[in-house]
């Protein structure tokens, strides 16, 4: 009787929190329903290739051997006998070739894990050699670690935190990425997907209140806000999602049927990249004024709105400096080479790989810096008794 006295008081008190939550579960199977790719039936192919998990049970030849003139990269050429673990062929011991260079593969030793690529052939016969080590373990662990740091030192709050960003995971993989295959017009679903993902992190961490809405509001102003300057930086900079690195791929896909936007992309990738950092600052000045008014609550909102940007302006230096060196950092190895070959000042301002940079930080930072005056605004607005 107890546990069920607690159930209702439980639901009672949070009744505005689970039916948000529930109209948002019922929006992500609407839109993975849409999103998903259509079946179509097709003729399988007499040749192909798969890959497979195997244990590596005998190494029958090793020329690897470090590099110095690589930094230390290994080099060579092994020659194994592997045990399949997955697939059609499990159970069957194949000879195979792992062919290692200091841009890819490592050398492996008998106990290994490993992806192999298995060819199969016309005529029945296939063949083997090896992708890459098999990272699945070791990734498994690192995650774990994650997770128990996070409930251990987060406790009931870093839980919910995971819970969020289980939402931001299957929000962009099986609702985004699907529909940007699927034609669906890059900013406006892009923008949509993180408005959703802003309001469902922010209802499951702090449920359905003042504090979480005002938060929620401030968030969605500050992502468009970054989505509008990106636009019009970008125009300015007269360069787009087509010079993005890495999109020459999809720019095949495009030209063989994929109806991909390409052009949308780069500020799409402001957008997402601003989320996180604007989510913080919205959350962390909303909570400082609901505190503040608690100490006095006959603040006006002048006065609040002014404490508000009194706790952003605080923020301002650290969270731009975050965006920024997360982007510098994300193209360390670029910026290197092009540091690396002298490039004169002319030669390097025009080039599209620092104006993306450029840009993609800029664009996040002010994103995050005009979402403070909005979310001290609407926060000082919803406490203010005179």
């Amino acid at each position: 009787m107890k546990k069920t006295s607690s159930f209702s008081d439980f639901v009672s008190k949070n009744k505005n929190t689970i039916l948000l939550l529930l109209v948002c579960a019922l929006i992500f199977i609407g839109g993975y329903c849409l999103a998903k790719p259509n079946a179509e039936e097709s003729i399988p192919p007499s040749e192909y290739s798969e890959y497979e998990r195997a244990k590596i049970t005998a190494v029958l030849a090793d020329s690897t051997e470090r590099d110095e003139t690589s930094d230390g990269g290994w080099r060579g050429e092994q020659l194994l006998l592997a045990e399949i673990l997955s697939g059609q062929y499990k159970g069957e011991t194949m000879q195979v070739s792992n062919f290692v260079g200091p841009l890819y593969g490592v050398p492996l030793y008998e106990g290994d894990g490993a992806v192999l690529i298995i060819s199969t052939y016309e005529n029945g016969d296939h063949t083997a050699t090896v992708f890459e080590f098999d990272r699945m373990i070791p990734l498994a662990v690192i995650v774990i670690l994650f997770l128990a740091a996070a409930v251990i030192v987060g406790g009931k709050t870093g839980a919910k935190s995971l819970a969020g960003l289980l939402v931001t995971l299957a929000s962009l993989f099986f609702i985004l990425l699907p529909s940007l295959m699927k034609g669906a017009p890059t900013l406006p679903t892009v923008f949509a997907v993180c408005a959703y993902i802003a309001v469902v992190s922010l209802a499951i961490l702090g449920g359905v209140q003042k504090k979480t809405v005002c938060a929620m509001l401030g968030t969605v102003s500050g992502t468009a806000l970054a989505m509008i300057f990106g636009i019009l930086a970008q125009n300015l900079a007269r360069i787009d999602g087509l010079r993005v690195p890495d999109v020459e791929p999809l720019l095949q896909l495009r030209q063989t049927g994929t109806p991909i936007g390409l052009t949308g992309l780069l500020v799409g990738g402001i957008v997402i990249s601003a989320l996180g950092a604007v989510m913080d600052v919205t959350m962390g000045i909303s909570s400082s004024l609901f505190e503040v008014s608690a100490a006095n609550p006959e603040l006006g909102q002048k006065e609040l709105f002014r404490s508000g940007m009194n706790v952003g302006r605080d923020m301002v230096g650290t969270m731009t400096n975050t965006l920024i060196l997360a982007f510098l950092g994300s193209s360390f190895v670029l910026i290197l080479y092009l540091y690396s070959i002298g490039l004169s000042t002319h030669q390097l301002l025009s080039s599209s790989y620092l104006s993306i940079e450029v840009i993609s930080g800029i664009s996040s930072s002010i994103g995050v810096i005009l979402s403070i005056p909005i979310t001290a605004f609407i926060t000082a607005k919803a406490l203010a008794k005179k």
